[in-house]
């Protein structure tokens, strides 16, 4: 029995996931991984996942943390500026979803539903129709994203992770739901039309590290960090916004996940 279907579909698993959902869980985690002390879990880290240190900023790392939101050298990831270019935020694993009613999103070995996804944001109503592009973000990427597009930007909002006890009907072939703590902004960009972007940490940990507040924002600058723990990226299009790469629809459509990298073009304006 894997670790997951323990902690989703048995009686003794859902009580474990009842505790490490717990915030003060995560906090405490995210204290020790954040100390000078965690240093020691880099190279077993960094062996295990074969990543290239060469690639990076520094390898001079003050802590666990530190060493798995590095920065990338310049030039490494280039974002491709054609106005007519939709790119990857991120590095990661790239699925494409059609928004239509009730449609249901799996994210992070969870499920929702558009409008729960948003906490019952209107702005929902805006997408019905469009794209919903999901990244998520393998252990051993890079894990700093950017804005899609330039634009106007507008509040962070923050939606905290909880456990529910009771399942939503559109929801019902999932033995326990969980969200996971995301945050995500409205973009009014220059050329793919209103747009969301969020961001969507792990269970355990995940922080979400956003470093602007509203206002203009220019494509393919970073946007924000994760700090440990999985994560992914969703970016909502509206219908008529874009065109999505052939071979990622065509592997979406087949359940398989397209590589991508932070910058790269993944779809083009309509």
């Amino acid at each position: 029995m894997s670790a997951l279907t323990f902690l989703y579909k048995t009686a003794p698993g859902r009580v474990c996931l009842k505790a490490l959902t717990r915030p003060g869980l995560s906090r405490f985690v995210g204290k020790v991984l954040d100390a000078p002390a965690s240093k020691c879990l880099i190279r077993p880290f960094v062996r295990k996942n074969r990543i290239d240190l060469g690639e990076f900023e520094s390898d001079r790392f003050t802590c666990f943390n530190d060493c798995f939101c590095r920065k990338i050298k310049p030039g490494l990831r280039p974002v491709d500026m054609a106005p007519d270019a939709l790119i990857a935020p991120c590095d990661g694993l790239l699925t494409v979803y059609p928004i239509r009613e009730g449609t249901v999103l799996p994210v992070k070995q969870s499920a929702y539903t558009l409008e729960r996804l948003l906490g019952g944001d209107p702005v929902v109503r805006e997408l019905l129709n469009g794209t919903a592009l999901v990244f998520r973000l393998c252990v051993d990427n890079y894990h700093r994203y950017c804005y899609v597009d330039s634009g106007v930007k507008g509040e962070n909002i923050f939606i905290p992770g909880r456990l529910h006890t009771v399942r939503p009907i559109a929801l019902e072939s999932v033995p326990v739901f969980t969200e996971n703590c995301r945050e995500y902004t409205v973009l009014d960009s220059d050329h793919f039309g209103r747009l969301v972007q969020m961001e969507v940490g792990a269970m355990l940990v995940g922080k979400i590290q956003n470093h602007h507040g509203p206002g203009p924002v220019e494509k393919g600058r970073e946007k924000g960090t994760f700090l440990y723990g999985g994560s992914t990226v969703i970016v909502l299009l509206r219908e008529g916004a874009a065109k999505v790469d052939e071979v990622t629809i065509t592997n979406s459509q087949a359940g398989v996940e397209t590589p991508v990298r932070y910058g790269q073009r993944v779809g083009t304006r309509l």
